[in-house]
């Protein structure tokens, strides 16, 4: 009885299979000896938090939530616009004097177009939301 060893035919899809898996064997073999071991260990404890963290983020209902809502165009183009009014109100601050205060700054202040629309703008996000977390509320009670 003589051993000699079996011979396995490949297709071509499980020859570029096996041949992917060598290269891709090597890559991850040629990157551990490129990396430290502070290094490796690093990146493990780094991935490891990313998938907590990935894992904390969508079972969260209000941040899936969210999501889905800054996915909507008006929700991207409301983030735009308060990312070039967050840039312009902190130029602006850094380049006028500090106000001096009293009534007739607050008066001032008051008439401003801007500071209408940004009052009336808060005043709406308010009443949404207190209506929708009295309405969340409702089931806990």
């Amino acid at each position: 009885m003589s051993m000699q060893p079996e011979q396995i035919e490949l297709d071509d899809a499980s020859a570029n299979s096996l041949s992917d898996l060598t290269e891709l064997a090597s890559i991850v073999s040629a990157a551990r000896d490129a990396l430290s071991d502070d290094m490796v260990t690093r990146l493990s404890s780094a991935l490891s938090e990313g998938m907590i963290l990935l894992d904390r983020l969508t079972r969260n209902q209000g941040v899936m939530r969210l999501l889905q809502v800054l996915d909507k165009p008006e929700s991207q183009k409301l983030l735009l616009s308060f990312a070039d009014a967050l840039s312009s109100m902190s130029r602006e601050l850094a380049s006028t004097e500090p106000s001096k205060g009293g009534l007739g700054g607050v008066l001032k202040l008051a008439s401003d177009p801007g500071t209408q629309e940004g009052l009336r703008s808060l005043s709406t996000l308010g009443k949404y939301w207190s209506a929708n977390l009295r309405d969340l509320n409702k089931g806990d009670g």
